[in-house]
């Protein structure tokens, strides 16, 4: 079992890399989003919900901090005591959250939206990157195609944050990585958020890039036998399965880009 689970994070035998949030909110909000009874007004809110708890568990575990004594509103009452004195958010971290379109859009705005009321303009940043899939004609997923993106310059030193729902191959995690690295830099570290993730985009993912690390709210094993559901999560990796023959998680959410974007062809 990984001894260095952290208080809030579901056990397992993945590593210290993967975070799995063990919270009955996320996973409540989580169930609502992948139920086909599910409106559209209300997956919206609930995703963004997702992702700001997503945030503060990567914020929390990943993300510099300084000791800091700062005048509060009652400084001018209490000049002496009027202080906050303990940790906040270091404001010299750079940080660069991706969009994924489609699906990406709404995580990466709300992770965008947080850190713009924390942190210097100057550190922060927007990317787009358009990758849709590519399929064959049975419709078996063949990998991912990244005309039409948008990346704003360097990732030197950044943390490069990735919002994308479904960790299901991790085919579109490896190319849009594969493609910063090629392009714009290296990134001081790389933190993939996947509200749902299987245990084949762990495996994909953690073997490819050795300054990665995973938080996700959720982690669909759902295509495995009963007897490696009743063991620990990772105990027998090489016979978990949370992928269907065609690319898709189960039991998941369906598709997510489609489904929030209300799209149908």
């Amino acid at each position: 079992m990984n001894t260095e689970v952290r208080a809030g994070e579901l056990g397992h035998h993945y590593g210290p890399r993967v975070h799995v949030l063990d919270n009955l909110l996320l996973l409540t909000t989580l169930a609502r989003l992948g139920s086909p009874s599910t409106s559209l007004g209300e997956m919206i809110p609930n995703l963004r919900g997702v992702y700001r708890s997503l945030l503060e568990a990567v914020v929390g575990g990943e993300f510099p901090a300084q000791e800091v004594r700062l005048p509060t509103r009652m400084h001018a009452a209490h000049p002496v005591h009027g202080f906050y004195r303990g940790r906040v958010l270091d404001p010299g971290v750079k940080v660069v959250v991706v969009d994924v379109i489609r699906a990406g859009i709404v995580p990466a705005q709300v992770c965008f939206e947080v850190l713009a009321g924390l942190l210097p303009s100057e550190n922060l940043r927007l990317d787009h990157l358009n990758m849709a899939r590519r399929s064959a004609p049975d419709g078996q997923i063949l990998g991912v195609d990244l005309s039409g993106s948008k990346v704003g310059g360097s990732v030197d030193g950044a943390i490069l944050l990735i919002p994308d729902p479904m960790g299901a191959t991790g085919a579109t995690t490896v190319r849009l990585v594969d493609h910063y690295l090629e392009h714009y830099g290296v990134p001081a570290s790389i933190i993939t958020m996947p509200m749902i993730a299987t245990p084949e985009y762990l495996r994909v993912v953690l073997a490819k890039f050795e300054r990665l690390s995973i938080y996700t709210a959720r982690l669909d094993r759902g295509l495995s036998s009963d007897q490696v559901l009743a063991a620990a999560p990772g105990l027998h990796w090489s016979l978990e399965r949370g992928l269907d023959d065609k690319g898709y998680i189960v039991p998941g959410a369906g598709g997510m880009g489609e489904v929030l974007n209300n799209s149908w062809c």
